[in-house]
């Protein structure tokens, strides 16, 4: 493994670069292995791209030489390090300890590969450590790395190398502009085509069209709106495989509608720069993450929400002498 601090380039804070890979015992090691490693989850993969070549790609040559020579690692990850440097020139970017691990027999699907882990911490938390002296105890406390949560990473597994490798990516500090320095202006990364990124995608299509696009073409209430999320939800729920037609008779239902969805699932395409299946498997892994996103409230007034997660026409809106309202009809109260 090797470590190297980088500073913000904005700040001229500068590089501090070791002389040598970092020598561990086994204990801290383990540490280590687990603080990296348990901070991915499985489905989602990159790949290294270049809009002039994928060997035009900085970061994708220093791992493709360390793969091919793994005492490289050190040489390679000074190279990395600066290279790290020179993308963090946003203001807001916080400096922070990068470090380059080669991990031996790493499992990836069915296959069992060895991977190159770039990681980056940014933020310190306060510890206390509690010394004994004598008869009292003493209080310290001290700016240190929580383990239990990584700020930036990426494991590239040595797989379809020809095709920029496969790449999971962890970045728990993705807030504002700033941040996509990491996956794109140091990683340069595009999300893999499986089943995972078309689900994920096709979702997130769906979501769009329905909270964002629909309102300007039809004349719809949000009631109507969440009714729409829950059937998309529920049909993710309950198949095992995707088909554009069948979701979009399913779910949209309307012939207008219909049409309007095919014909923002083109724009919604063309202005992300990525394509879509019209079939695939879904994901599972996927739709538990977008399913989050699926936000089925109606928020009315002051601190006053409808939840939504079921049937349409127990809702019914309206409007008298006292103002607008909803009317709730339901079996029993639980």
């Amino acid at each position: 493994m090797s470590l190297h601090l980088v500073g913000n380039k904005a700040a001229e804070e500068g590089i501090s670069l070791s002389k040598s890979n970092v020598s561990l015992d086994s204990d801290i090691k383990n540490i280590l292995t687990k603080f990296f490693l348990n901070a991915f989850t499985p489905g989602e993969f990159f790949h290294f791209y270049h809009d002039s070549g994928l060997e035009y790609n900085v970061v994708y040559g220093a791992v493709l030489k360390i793969f091919e020579e793994p005492t490289e690692l050190y040489e390679q990850s000074v190279n990395l390090a600066k290279y790290l440097y020179e993308n963090s020139s946003h203001p807001k970017i916080k400096g922070g300890e990068f470090y380059t691990v080669y991990f031996k027999d790493c499992i990836h699907g069915s296959n069992t590969v060895d991977a190159i882990g770039l990681f980056k911490t940014e933020n310190k938390d306060t510890f206390l450590k509690v010394h004994r002296d004598k008869h009292n105890f003493q209080l310290e406390s001290e700016q240190g790395i929580n383990i239990k949560k990584l700020d930036k990473g990426c494991l590239i597994f040595n797989v379809n190398g020809g095709e920029g490798y496969s790449i999971s990516v962890v970045d728990n500090t993705n807030k504002g502009t700033e941040a996509q320095y990491w996956t794109d202006d140091f990683l340069h990364l595009r999300q893999c085509k499986n089943e995972y990124a078309n689900t994920h995608n096709v979702m997130a299509m769906a979501k769009n069209f329905v909270t964002q696009e629909l309102p300007k073409e039809f004349e719809v209430t949000k009631a109507d709106q969440i009714d729409l999320l829950n059937k998309s939800l529920q049909f993710f729920k309950e198949k095992d495989n995707f088909d554009i037609e069948e979701f979009a008779n399913e779910v949209m239902e309307q012939p207008a509608v219909i049409e309007s969805f095919h014909n923002f699932k083109k724009s919604y395409e063309a202005d992300n720069d990525l394509s879509i299946d019209d079939k695939f498997m879904i994901s599972n892994n996927a739709f538990k993450k977008q399913q989050r996103s699926y936000k089925r409230v109606i928020r009315l007034d002051d601190k006053i929400q409808i939840i939504i997660d079921g049937n349409r026409d127990n809702v019914e809106q309206g409007e008298d002498a006292r103002g607008k309202y909803y009317k709730v009809y339901y079996t029993e109260e639980l």
